[in-house]
């Protein structure tokens, strides 16, 4: 009877088209909206005005570098065009503009006693002053170290001597720790699956109180099927569902997107008791809920301020110290923290045991909160 009920349950919810949007087409444009978006960060270039009073070769030497090591795109005005510019910064429609003023090549030339500048107008607040600024900076330090290396050669050092000098007292190894080089989709992907699993909630709340509003519930005492079936048959219907609609947005991930999914085997673990635990707390929240906007409410809480708190949107490093300790007492922050552990550090089965146990034990909880509630929900269904 278990099997028969849940059975139903999916051919009602495949008739509802309201659901194909909730648990799959909607985190699947949320998926293809933040992925390509912050997907492609590192190829995108910022456009960067830029007006060149000296048309020198030194000019253009040192505007190739910026566009080079900067990534930036730079766009070419006119001197006519700088009061217009400078007004459009003002009014924040533009975040920068570059001058480099006549005389810049000779400038350079000068020696120690002269100091070539660039005039850098800016917009305060905007988040692309600092990063042009540091460019400009390292590509100062680096024209700095060419003038240097000058004047030891004219100074009488050979080749081996000045590499010597220059040599930086600092050298920085990079040893990785992770296998998968990781990057946005890795955070994106499995950040909206998880999040997007907990939204089964509010169809669930739906079918059981549509249940009980239609007198559905209060006839089963007239049937042969016990509560504790029906209980278990709508468990069982929603999880299946879970299950898919996790499958199904990670294979989308993996195949649009190139995203790894590491050990498949304990993908499929992490998919199956995140589904177990989003469902449990699930049956919990149907069986406390009075109404259906109550339980929309509640929903959204557990599904938006855990993604906050669970590092679903983020990493959770950027969180605050206190924050990050409060996260470990929500299931989001385990479901995430397993699925990156297996794309990004080839995490196997035996690795993620501890988040699975985590998972397994917030669905117990939850578990167990439903049946300690069903008998007084079956109860006002008479009512």
């Amino acid at each position: 009877m278990v099997f028969s009920l849940a059975v139903k349950e999916w051919k009602l919810l495949l008739k509802e088209k309201g659901t194909f949007f909730w648990l799959l087409l909607l985190p699947i444009l949320f998926i293809v909206l933040f992925g390509s978006v912050f997907g492609n960060l590192g190829e995108t270039k910022v456009s960067l005005p830029y007006i060149d009073l000296d048309q020198s070769q030194a000019s253009r030497s040192f505007l190739a570098s910026l566009e080079q090591k900067g990534g930036y795109a730079l766009e070419e005005k006119n001197e006519s065009q700088l009061d217009d510019l400078l007004s459009r910064i003002r009014g924040g429609k533009a975040s920068a503009l570059l001058v480099l003023p006549d005389g810049f090549a000779d400038d350079l030339k000068g020696g120690s006693e002269a100091q070539a500048s660039v005039e850098l107008y800016e917009d305060a607040t905007s988040q692309v002053v600092q990063p042009l600024r540091s460019t400009l900076e390292n590509i100062a330090s680096g024209m700095r170290e060419s003038n240097i290396e000058d004047e030891l050669r004219a100074a009488g050092l050979n080749v081996g001597q000045i590499d010597q000098a220059m040599t930086a007292p600092l050298r920085i190894e990079d040893k990785p720790q992770n296998v998968q080089s990781t990057n946005s989709l890795t955070q994106i992907v499995p950040g909206y699956t998880v999040m997007f699993v907990f939204f089964i909630i509010i169809s669930m709340i739906r079918r059981f109180l549509g249940d009980k509003s239609s007198g559905i519930t209060a006839r089963l005492r007239t049937t042969r099927m016990s509560p504790l079936s029906y209980l278990l048959g709508m468990w069982l219907a929603y999880l299946v569902v879970a299950v898919i609609q996790c499958a199904i947005l990670l294979t989308f991930g993996h195949f649009v997107y190139g995203m790894p999914l590491g050990d498949v085997v304990a993908a499929a673990a992490v998919v199956l008791v995140l589904a177990v635990c989003g469902t449990g707390i699930g049956l919990a929240v149907c069986m406390i809920v009075r109404g259906e906007n109550q339980g929309i409410g509640i929903t959204q809480l557990i599904a938006l301020g855990g993604a906050v708190l669970g590092g679903l949107w983020f990493p959770i490093e950027y969180l605050p110290k206190t924050m990050q300790t409060i996260s470990h007492f929500i299931p989001q922050y385990w479901a995430q923290k397993a699925f990156q552990d297996i794309m990004t550090r080839e995490a196997h089965l035996s690795a993620v045991l501890p988040s699975l146990a985590a998972l397994l034990g917030f669905a117990a909880l939850g578990l167990l909160v439903a049946l300690a509630r069903f008998r007084g929900f079956m109860k006002s269904a008479l009512d």
